[in-house]
């Protein structure tokens, strides 16, 4: 099985807990997204998002700083996940996200490519 590792650097004119915020938070991670997500904000908790195309568990939950989630599309082979790593940082225009995803399947890169604005290259 051939993965593949997607790094993405990008600025807010937002704090770092607010960014967390919309990641974490249901309702936010919703509109921002445009489609329904669901989040727990527990470690080891599950969530969907993007209408269930994306679903994992939890890692590791540092409010403000940190996220590690296992992530899973579908479609996927079964008991394929990628790790998805949001690092937060306070910089002075807001805050940084560095997002790594280790582990994506090369047919997601193919739909990363064409769509472009998805990090997960929903198909």
């Amino acid at each position: 099985m051939k993965t593949r590792t997607l790094q993405q650097t990008i600025t807010f004119k937002a704090s770092p807990r607010d960014v967390y915020e919309m990641i974490m938070d249901s309702k936010k991670h919703s509109l921002l997204s445009g489609e329904k997500a669901k989040v727990s904000r527990k470690v080891g908790g599950s969530f969907t998002t993007w209408s269930g195309h994306i679903s994992g568990i939890n890692l590791v939950l540092t409010p403000g700083e940190k996220i590690v989630q296992a992530w899973r599309a579908t479609g996927w082979w079964p008991d394929h996940y990628s790790i998805a790593i949001f690092d937060l940082e306070k910089v002075k225009a807001g805050s940084k996200l560095r997002f790594t995803q280790i582990g994506i399947l090369r047919i997601v890169i193919a739909a990363i490519i064409a769509d472009g604005s998805r990090p997960t290259g929903r198909p």
